[in-house]
């Protein structure tokens, strides 16, 4: 041993986003109008939440004896159970355009929540980091659930991992992936990773796109070094928390043959589709004053500027455990 630091995998992409505000802080748009949930509420939907994720573990090799289609029921009903538990809304459109035949399913990544909201609504085998294997609870979950690991310490092992993903596209399922390969507030996102993409290129399967936004913004958000339990509080104590799910456009090998390609047309499909900020309000009437002479009135055009983004800060610290902790 020479003491040298190895160097980092170029596998492994970091966020700029941080656990303390404006990223993953709480709420959106006035910190001044959140009103937490009572302490009591806040216990019993951290409660049902967990027991619906043991509930799960338990069922599991039951439901590995149903037909296909039954399964896939089961596993739909019991993500969105986990997700309606935690106190969670989600609101899902576009669910036409999500067809029945093989698919690579891709997704922004925001937080722990985007696995039973995307597997509630396009059920089929989730990719996650290899570490996931080793959580209690939830590593035993994934391995029943046919979750493909992925070792992203080299990237000798991608070419695996792709061929992996291509043999379950080519037995006619579905495999989710969250290209990014680390999560993000939600405010902004990270570069689609194209290695997973040539199982798609491989198999002829199309790439469905979905897009995942969450309603205040930062409550669900889970990164950095954020503690897993602290962002389950922060989860079941925001009231009124929506999970929007938009399900987009499928897009075709035959018109992005290279995973390249296909990959940042994917990304762009994703990153364009970011729901609108809420509507806030609107302010009261003002009586229009008469304009002094020689000047025109015009309306001010300050409160319609966009605030500056959240990235755009001159000290930011890297949160390189981003991808240490959520699956991707």
């Amino acid at each position: 041993m020479n003491g040298a630091v190895p160097l980092p995998s170029p596998w492994l992409p970091t966020a700029p986003c941080t656990p303390g505000r404006p990223c993953a802080a709480h709420p959106d748009p006035a910190p001044a109008a959140f009103r937490p949930a009572p302490a009591p509420l806040a216990c019993a939907r951290l409660a049902a939440g967990l027991a619906t994720v043991l509930l799960g573990v338990l069922l599991l090799p039951a439901a590995g004896l149903l037909p296909a289609a039954g399964r896939l029921a089961l596993v739909r009903l019991w993500a969105r159970t986990v997700v309606r538990a935690f106190g969670v809304r989600p609101a899902v459109t576009g669910a036409h355009r999500a067809g029945a035949g093989p698919a690579l399913v891709v997704a922004n990544h925001v937080s722990w929540l985007d696995i039973p909201l995307v597997a509630a609504v396009l059920p089929g085998r989730m990719v996650a980091k290899r570490e996931v294997r080793d959580w209690p609870v939830l590593g035993a979950l994934a391995a029943l659930g046919g979750t493909l690991f992925l070792d992203r310490d080299g990237l000798r092992r991608l070419p695996g991992a792709a061929r992996g993903v291509a043999g379950a596209l080519a037995a006619g399922g579905r495999v989710t992936a969250f290209p990014e390969g680390s999560t993000w507030c939600g405010r902004a996102g990270g570069r689609f990773r194209p290695a997973l993409f040539q199982a798609a290129v491989d198999t002829g399967a199309d790439v469905q796109p979905v897009r995942i936004d969450y309603r205040p913004h930062g409550a669900a958000a889970y990164v950095g070094e954020d503690p897993l339990g602290a962002s389950l509080w922060r989860v079941v104590r925001t009231p009124g928390l929506t999970a929007c799910v938009r399900i987009l456009d499928p897009i075709s090998v035959i018109q992005y043959p290279d995973r390249r390609l296909l990959a940042a047309a994917a990304q762009r499909a994703v990153h364009s589709s970011a729901a609108p900020p809420p509507r806030t309000a609107p302010l009261p009437a003002v009586p229009r004053q008469p304009a002094a002479a020689g000047y025109r009135a015009v309306a001010s055009d300050n409160a319609n500027r966009p605030s500056p983004s959240v990235h755009h800060r001159d000290s930011s610290n890297p949160a390189s455990a981003s991808s240490a902790r959520t699956p991707s």
